[in-house]
């Protein structure tokens, strides 16, 4: 079992910047992937971003790439998603995700959730 606890979101313009961070606490060890998902009000959770335990396989999905960067530091059991160029389609509350599969999107694959925090970016 792992406890996750975001931070770091909050109100930003378009085009501006944040950093999501995770801390996960518990059952470390059993976790690998790791991951961030967003839901905007009336939609499902959708993938954002995962990263495998060696921090070497980031993947994003599409509409993030090349905005959005997720990290992890093992040492400090902490994972990051740094956020730039946001946009107003980017506003959701993001959700932080531990798995024990080596690196995965599906949500189902993830046994651990975070409470999520807002992010909501202004035109």
């Amino acid at each position: 079992q792992v406890q996750l606890v975001e931070s770091g979101g909050g109100l930003v313009q378009a085009g501006g910047s944040l950093r999501l961070s995770c801390a996960a606490s518990g059952r470390t060890f059993s976790s690998y992937a790791m991951g961030w998902f967003r839901q905007a009000p009336g939609t499902e959770r959708e993938f954002v971003a995962a990263i495998s335990w060696s921090g070497g396989r980031p993947f994003y999905t599409d509409s993030v790439k090349g905005r959005f960067t997720i990290s992890r530091d093992n040492a400090k059991n902490t994972v990051y998603l740094q956020m730039g160029r946001l946009e107003p389609e980017d506003t959701a509350v993001y959700y932080c995700a531990a798995s024990n599969r080596y690196l995965t999107i599906a949500t189902a694959d993830y046994g651990s959730w975070g409470q999520g925090t807002q992010v909501t970016v202004s035109s």
